[in-house]
């Protein structure tokens, strides 16, 4: 008994210099310091992404859509709540989707509590699939039952916005629909 106490006294010593040493601010192996944060990376929008980390992202995220969210959420296909089977060729809806699936990973994590799947559901889904899936939403113009492939359109954004190029007192388009004062 005496030796393990001594054992165990030694070992506090040795962890209390280690914190001590001059690489202790690296983090490095063996060298005390901080530990390794287990949390992964933060998430950044899809939108935001470039190549191959765009195509992985996006093949995760189909994976999710096509394996959980429209077969469990996904209803029936109508005028009334479109769908379209290329929507990766939408970008607006693949913004829309992939912030749902963040929001559905953080909410379903443990530490959003026993309330988190409700959270999600009430404030995320509800509302995404309502924009995505409107009857005058990005899916409107493309098919309403997947046997017309052929009825797939993206819509065109609008034109950019009229900015005022002032270059010496002339007046553009901006000026043109603003009210005489």
């Amino acid at each position: 008994m005496e030796q393990s106490a001594q054992q165990a006294q030694q070992l506090d010593t040795l962890a209390a210099a280690e914190s001590q040493t001059p690489f202790s601010a690296f983090s490095m192996p063996g060298m005390g310091g901080l530990p390794t944060p287990l949390t992964s990376p933060v998430p950044r929008p899809i939108l935001e992404l470039e190549g191959e980390e765009y195509e992985d992202e996006l093949d995760a995220l189909s994976d999710w859509v096509d394996d959980f969210l429209m077969p469990v959420y996904g209803a029936e296909v109508t005028t009334a709540a479109p769908w379209c089977l290329r929507w990766q060729e939408h970008e607006d809806v693949v913004g829309w989707l992939h912030a749902l699936w963040l929001a559905y990973q953080q909410h379903k994590d443990p530490e959003a509590g026993l309330s988190g799947l409700f959270v999600w559901h009430r404030d995320f889904l509800t509302h995404a699939l309502a924009v995505i899936r409107a009857p005058g939403g990005p899916l409107s113009a493309c098919m309403t039952t997947p046997d017309r492939p052929a009825a797939h359109r993206v819509l065109p954004a609008p034109p950019s916005s009229v900015r005022e190029k002032n270059t010496g007192g002339e007046a553009d388009a901006a000026d043109i629909s603003k009210p005489a004062a």
